[in-house]
């Protein structure tokens, strides 16, 4: 799907503000309420927008323990690769997981209540996976910018 300057208007609205009503993203796009809607549509219906959802504060949720956590594995065995995947996708803790390039095959974003929870998340959890060869932790000490808009 192409996306045009006003498809490209919408986005950043809704970005901003998922709960924006369809008459003000109209205004805010300059369009009228019925095409904004077909609009929006089209972009879900295209997998473009892809969800809406509540980003929660982890801190005042009382999790206050936010860690990087950087995984080599022993070697890209598929069994390793699919069983660490599937399980790592399961977990609450982890917010975030890339696959990358590097020294580390894996980045998670972790949060938990305290680190008395983080190092049970690691010796029962994440030292139990197959194939880990490496685990390192990075404490988050300040967020600096959590989940910016797409530019678009």
């Amino acid at each position: 799907m192409e996306l045009t300057e006003q498809d490209r208007k919408l986005i950043t609205l809704l970005q901003a503000d998922a709960r924006i009503s369809n008459q003000e993203l109209a205004d805010g796009a300059g369009m009228s309420a019925s095409a904004c809607w077909r609009r929006v549509r089209a972009l879900e219906e295209a997998g473009v927008i892809s969800s809406y959802r509540a980003v929660v504060d982890p801190a005042k949720a009382g999790l206050a323990f936010s860690a990087m956590v950087h995984v080599a594995l022993v070697r890209h065995e598929a069994d390793h690769v699919t069983t660490f995947i599937s399980r790592v996708a399961g977990r609450p803790e982890v917010l975030e997981c890339f696959a990358t390039t590097g020294e580390a095959d894996y980045h998670l974003h972790v949060v938990c209540r305290d680190k008395d929870a983080y190092n049970d998340f690691l010796e029962h959890f994440l030292f139990r996976l197959p194939g880990i060869a490496n685990v390192r932790t990075n404490l988050v000490l300040r967020e600096i910018k959590v989940h910016g808009p797409v530019p678009v």
